[in-house]
């Protein structure tokens, strides 16, 4: 079973799904917005932590991300595989001992370009996906690379895009799970309205085949690091 951490009613995970339908993995996503309670993780084949407009500081306003840590710590004690992306990967960098800046420097909006290291050219979750590769970005916070994680992909912008942590588990900063009505429904969050959608669509088809490989990279590594 995966399972599909939602934080943000407006953060869904997009095209992750048909992803793991065709998988032929089982898979259910979690409301942690909603209190839903959490399974243990130990139960699981994999994890995919989604994003949210809420930082990983503010839990005064959103404490159900006090509960989402908890679950991320809980997850890396019990050797699960997990793909935290944007406030996904932010909140695994802090569970983990890295640092998340909130507002950051390094921020970054719609269709941009992440460059792969040498040892993220050579990693399994990026197998496939060119560099640079084209992804796509709506970030205000940043995060580090935590304590014993490995860097595997910058931007000019934001230094540390994409890690590893022992095992399977990797935190992303981009957004490899938005399609069209996702990117659409974002512009509109922004008065006056953004238009991140035209760029996406110019780009989708680049988009789509990096942004897919990583998705399905990280389903056939989870289940795989779950049979050894």
């Amino acid at each position: 079973m995966f399972l599909i951490v939602q934080n943000d009613p407006l953060c869904p995970a997009g095209g992750l799904l048909p992803l793991l339908d065709g998988s032929g993995h089982p898979y259910r996503s979690l409301a942690a917005f909603a209190a839903e309670p959490f399974p243990d993780p130990e139960s699981l084949t994999g994890i995919v932590v989604l994003g949210g407009e809420m930082g990983v500081h503010d839990t005064a306003g959103h404490p159900h991300l006090v509960r989402v840590l908890d679950f991320i710590d809980a997850a890396l004690k019990a050797g699960t595989p997990l793909l935290g992306i944007c406030l996904g990967g932010q909140l695994l960098s802090h569970a983990a001992g890295g640092v998340v800046s909130s507002p950051s420097p390094h921020r970054e909006m719609g269709i941009c370009g992440v460059d792969l290291n040498a040892t993220g050219s050579g990693d399994p979750l990026f197998a496939g996906v060119p560099t640079p590769f084209v992804t796509f970005q709506l970030h205000n916070d940043s995060f580090t690379v935590p304590p014993g994680g490995t860097l595997l992909a910058s931007s000019a912008a934001c230094p540390a895009q994409a890690f590893r942590l022992p095992g399977c588990v990797y935190g992303v900063q981009f957004h490899p799970e938005v399609d069209r009505p996702i990117v659409d429904q974002w512009d509109g969050l922004f008065t006056p309205r953004a238009d991140y959608l035209s760029g996406f669509i110019t780009a989708e088809a680049e988009f789509n085949a990096a942004s897919h490989a990583i998705l399905a990279n990280f389903i056939s590594l989870a289940a795989t690091a779950r049979l050894s």
